[in-house]
């Protein structure tokens, strides 16, 4: 079966079913199906799909680069026989955009999304036997207020967008609970007082009134219980710390913490009972890590932290934006890291939980993007908020993500230099996602045109050496500079010290494959290459104001061959001359 892999790796059960594989599949060009009643299964469908693949892409077995805003799928399953007086949750990593799902004919749930999760429990529309599953997806390929990313509302991609992905894109799945069970748990360390704040969201609490329900949790180390602690729970939301044992000078406290370069994660046990009976067990894991500003110095567990990320779009040749394998993820986190890189941004994605997984894994720094739209009105703002807020509360547990990044160079807000609106969205959007996750950086508009945010980000596609040795000579050139004639401040809002970032640079076209295409900059050979890429890093690990960057980009994507690495994660020059440029020493003034 293709895309295999237990797709929630933050929390898992054991009980848990893939529905990915051959699907029936309809396009509706007419939009007839809904009125036509294809949810109850009876349509005969006329193509087959590998789901989770979309339509456009080569691994769907269709690759139809055509507009098909709405789309159809339908599959049979039968539960495993042990699952019977279970309660059945039906999972969906992603669907592009919207999605309406019936089960034997019962409409059951809708969701609003493209790149958020979502679950419904359809136990109650389940019989013995064979059921009938079947999905509606909804895109709109040319509204431009849609969360959309770099998928491209033009029929053939160009410039910095891309091909478009429609309907189902990541893993299917079915789990089998009890009534009584574990939603989700919200961890939130605290390196400095040794401990790990958990928040947890119990399901069915009311159907077991008077009931003595209890929450054990267990935390291990490298195989080595440190904390065994047991809660009783009285509300469907509750909350408890978890004191983590002070070590003696064998085991210092660091040798513990979560970091790029050594990864430490702790395990956890959930296991929730009623009664004395068990009802619920689920595995996890966290990262002991802090991410700060102090004084003005950008801080990684409370000392100060150089970030060398680059830019991944996280495009695959022929999964679009479905990696092909698990393999495929991990290998992508494993070239970062060997070119020297200590994290990623996740440019218009908001990426597939297994991507994070490695992340935290292998240790790799990332800053979790939205996908963005390109036109501001009620409608955008509404969809917008909605997935964003999906998105951290899903993602909130991985040590990885250090920053949260609501917009990009001004999509959705084209008129923020003038426009109150558009600077009121961009500090909203600051503040929600700071009142959703006070732990992280936000940055609330990222490269030029800056409302309220915690780092000063900076994009600048500057090839020429001097220039940049002098931009980025001092904090008063840094902030005076114009990089695409845009103002790095709007509105009222000024510098107030903030860590600079080049938060995008570099560019760098260099042809080593049969795609034809562009970049902000381009080389003739492998010499030229390198030399151009120590030309534009250089500077910025020499700069005494500079904190950190991110270069643009991991691999070539489409018409796009301004990639480290080519389209098929081909390295265009030694991995380790690479590394030797990305990974040099900063002196610390």
């Amino acid at each position: 079966m293709i895309r295999n892999e237990y797709p929630r790796p933050q929390f898992v059960r054991n009980e848990w079913m893939n529905l990915n594989g051959e699907w029936a599949f309809e396009f509706d060009d007419n939009r007839v199906g809904e009125q036509a009643g294809w949810g109850a299964g009876n349509h005969p469908f006329t193509q087959q799909i590998q789901v989770p693949f979309c339509y456009e892409s080569k691994l769907s077995g269709i690759e139809d680069k055509g507009v098909h805003d709405v789309v159809w799928y339908q599959r049979s399953l039968r539960l495993p026989d042990d699952w019977k007086g279970r309660q059945v949750v039906l999972h969906f990593g992603a669907v592009d955009y919207a999605a309406s799902v019936w089960i034997n004919g019962q409409f059951i749930t809708k969701h609003e999304g493209g790149h958020t999760s979502f679950s419904v429990n359809i136990t109650n529309s389940l019989h013995a036997g064979e059921n009938v599953l079947v999905v509606r997806a909804e895109d709109y390929a040319r509204d431009l207020s849609l969360p959309r990313g770099k998928q491209y509302w033009k029929d053939k991609s160009e410039a910095i967008f891309y091909t478009r992905t429609t309907g189902i894109w990541q893993t299917v799945w079915l789990e089998a609970v009890s009534v009584l069970h574990l939603d989700h748990v919200k961890m939130t360390p605290d390196i400095d007082q040794n401990t790990v704040q958990l928040r947890t969201f119990v399901n069915g609490l009311e159907s077991c009134m008077g009931s003595d329900v209890k929450l054990r949790i267990r935390v291990s180390f490298k195989g080595e219980e440190l904390v065994e602690q047991v809660i009783r729970i009285h509300s469907n939301i509750d909350n408890c710390t978890v004191q983590l044992p002070d070590f003696d000078y064998h085991f210092s406290r660091p040798d513990r913490w979560w970091t790029p370069e050594h990864p430490h994660l702790y395990d956890v046990h959930f296991e929730l009972s009623q009664n004395g009976q068990i009802v619920d067990q689920v595995t996890s894991y966290f990262g002991m890590r802090k991410i700060s500003v102090e004084k003005g110095k950008l801080c990684l567990n409370n000392h100060p932290y150089f970030m060398r990320l680059v830019l991944d779009q996280g495009y695959f040749p022929e999964g679009l934006l479905t990696a092909p394998s698990d393999e495929a993820i991990r290998q992508d986190v494993e070239l970062t890291k060997s070119m020297g890189f200590n994290g990623a941004r996740k440019h218009q994605k908001i990426e597939d939980p297994r991507y994070l997984y490695w992340c935290d894994r292998l240790g790799l720094l990332v800053w979790g993007e939205a996908a963005n739209a390109c036109a501001l009105n009620e409608t955008y703002i509404r969809r917008l908020t909605q997935e964003w807020q999906e998105a951290i509360e899903r993602d909130y547990n991985h040590p990885s993500i250090v920053a949260w990044v609501p917009l990009n160079e001004s999509w959705g807000v084209p008129n923020i230099l003038t426009d109150a609106r558009e600077q009121h969205h961009a500090n909203a959007m600051y503040y929600l996602t700071k009142s959703l996750d006070p732990h992280r950086l936000v940055i609330s508009n990222d490269g030029w045109e800056h409302m309220t945010s915690d780092l000063l980000t900076i994009h600048d596609y500057e090839w020429r050496e001097h220039v940049l040795i002098e931009r980025y000579r001092t904090v008063d050139n840094a902030i005076q500079s114009r990089p695409a004639e845009r103002q790095l401040h709007v509105g009222k809002t000024l510098y107030q010290g903030e860590p600079i970032l080049v938060s995008e640079f570099g560019g760098i076209a260099y042809k080593k494959s049969e795609w034809e295409g562009w970049g902000y900059s381009g080389a003739d050979n492998d010499q030229d290459f390198l030399q151009r890429l120590a030309a534009v890093v250089d500077p910025l690990i020499a700069s005494p104001v500079v904190q950190g960057f991110c270069y643009t980009q991991l691999t070539d994507v489409e018409q796009e061959i301004n990639g480290l690495l080519t389209y098929n994660r081909e390295p265009k020059v030694p991995l380790e001359d690479i590394r030797k440029i990305i990974g040099a020493l900063k002196e610390e003034g």
